[in-house]
C-alpha cells in the first residue's frame, strides 16, 4: 500500500480548513436568521397586545357612550302640566300631590286650577287651557262625544260621595222621596243623573228636584229651614251636619245604587286628559297617574295631615270638618281594566235612563286609556 505524500496531506488540510470555515459561516447564518425570526416574533406579539388593548379601550369607550346615551334617554324630561279640579273630594284626593309639587318634589311642574262648577273646568279643558281635569264621571263621556274623541279617561278618582241629608226623620231610602222636594247641585252631571236613575228604579215619579249652583247654597237653605231634604257631596255633608244639629244623613246614594243595581257601581268622579297632550307627553301623563295614586293613598292613610292641607288650600274652611269627611269621600285612583269595567257599567246605566246624560252615545274603546 502506497503512503500519503506531503502534498496530498496539504490538500486534505486545505479542504478541512474550508469545510470548517463553511460550517462556521452556516452556523452564523442560522443564528442570525433565528435571532431575526425571534425579533420579528417579539414585535408581532407586542403588536398583537397593543391591538388588543386598543380594541378593549375602544370597546370601553363605546360601552360608556352607549350607557351615557341610555341614561340621557331614560332621564325624565320635566313638563308643565295644567290640572283642573272641582272644589271638593276630587281636589282632596290630589292635595298631597299639590303640596309635593309646591315643594319641588315632583319631576314635572304643576299648575292647579280649582273651580266650584264643572262647566268651568270643562270649558278650560276643551279650549286647551288645561291638560288634565278631574270631572264628574258622565261629563267625561259628554266631552268625549262633544270633542270627537279629543278627551280620554285615565282613572277614577272618587266613588260614592253623594248623600241625602234631611231634617225629616221619616226618610231612609229613595222610595221615601215620593211626593217630596229635593234640592241639590250638579244639574246635567253626576248628582242629577244618579238621583234620577235611583228615582226611576224605585218607581218614584212625583219627586221634585231643584238645582242650586253650589253645595254651600244647599247647606245654607237646609240650615235656615227653607228646605228639608238635600243631596250633597262630601265634605259638604259633614259641614252641613256640624252646622245644623237637626240635620241627619238619610242614606248614601252609592248604597242605594248597589241595592237597586248590583251589576254596576256609582262612579262620582274621573280624571281625563286632552288626547293631544297624551300623544305629546304620555310619560308626563303616566307620572301624573302614579302621583295621583300615591296622593290618594296618603290622603286616606294620613287623615289629619290631609285635613290640614285641605284647609290650607281652601278646599274646605276647617280642618276638623275635613278630617271627619275624608273617610266618607271614597278617594281612589282606579286604573286599567278595573276602571273600564266600573265606569262603562255606570255609563251604560245612565245611557239607558237618558242618552243625553252621556252625550248621546256610549264612548267606544278609545275612550279608556289602559296603561300597560
Amino acid at each position: 500500500m502506497r503512503g500519503i505524500t506531503k502534498r496530498e496531506v496539504s490538500k486534505v488540510s486545505k479542504v478541512c480548513s474550508w469545510l470548517c470555515v463553511a460550517g462556521m459561516l452556516f452556523l452564523t447564518a442560522c443564528g442570525n436568521s433565528g435571532a431575526q425570526e425571534g425579533t420579528q416574533a417579539d414585535i408581532g406579539a407586542q403588536s398583537s397586545v397593543e391591538a388588543q388593548a386598543s380594541a378593549e379601550t375602544g370597546q370601553r369607550a363605546e360601552t360608556q357612550a352607549a350607557s351615557a346615551e341610555t341614561q340621557e334617554t331614560d332621564a325624565a324630561v320635566p313638563t308643565q302640566v295644567r290640572v283642573g279640579s272641582l272644589k271638593g273630594p276630587t281636589t282632596m284626593g290630589i292635595v298631597q300631590l299639590m303640596k309635593k309639587a309646591e315643594e319641588g318634589g315632583t319631576v314635572d311642574t304643576y299648575e292647579f286650577t280649582m273651580a266650584t262648577a264643572a262647566d268651568e273646568i270643562s270649558a278650560k279643558l276643551v279650549a286647551g287651557d288645561l291638560d288634565i281635569a278631574l270631572v264628574p264621571a258622565n261629563l267625561a263621556s259628554v266631552l268625549y262625544n262633544k270633542t270627537q274623541g279629543q278627551v280620554q279617561v285615565i282613572d277614577i278618582n272618587t266613588l260614592g260621595v253623594l248623600y241625602c241629608v234631611t231634617t225629616d226623620g221619616s226618610i231612609h231610602s229613595v222610595e221615601d222621596l215620593a211626593g217630596k222636594t229635593v234640592i241639590t247641585t250638579g244639574q246635567g252631571t253626576t248628582p242629577e243623573y244618579a238621583l234620577r236613575t235611583l228615582l226611576e228604579r224605585s218607581g218614584v215619579t212625583d219627586c221634585t228636584l231643584e238645582f242650586k249652583s253650589e253645595a254651600t247654597e244647599v247647606a245654607a237653605l237646609l240650615k235656615d229651614g227653607t228646605a228639608q231634604i238635600g243631596v250633597l257631596p262630601q265634605p259638604f255633608v259633614t259641614a252641613a251636619l256640624l252646622q245644623n244639629d237637626t240635620l241627619q244623613t238619610a242614606f248614601s246614594l252609592s248604597e242605594e245604587w248597589d241595592r237597586l243595581d248590583s251589576a254596576s257601581h256609582l262612579v262620582t268622579g274621573v280624571t281625563v286628559v286632552r288626547t293631544a297632550f297624551l300623544q305629546e307627553r304620555a310619560d308626563a301623563v303616566e307620572r301624573f297617574v302614579e302621583e295621583h295614586a300615591s296622593s290618594a293613598e296618603q290622603a286616606n292613610a294620613d287623615v289629619d295631615g290631609t285635613a290640614q292641607l285641605v284647609a290650607s288650600y281652601g278646599i274646605i274652611e276647617k280642618a276638623p270638618v275635613a278630617a271627619k269627611a275624608i273617610p266618607n269621600c271614597n278617594l281612589v285612583c282606579i286604573t286599567g281594566d278595573e276602571m273600564k269595567t266600573a265606569l262603562s257599567g255606570y255609563l251604560e246605566t245612565l245611557y239607558a235612563q237618558n242618552p243625553q246624560a252621556v252625550g248621546g252615545a256610549l264612548p267606544d274603546e278609545a275612550f279608556y286609556v289602559l296603561w300597560q
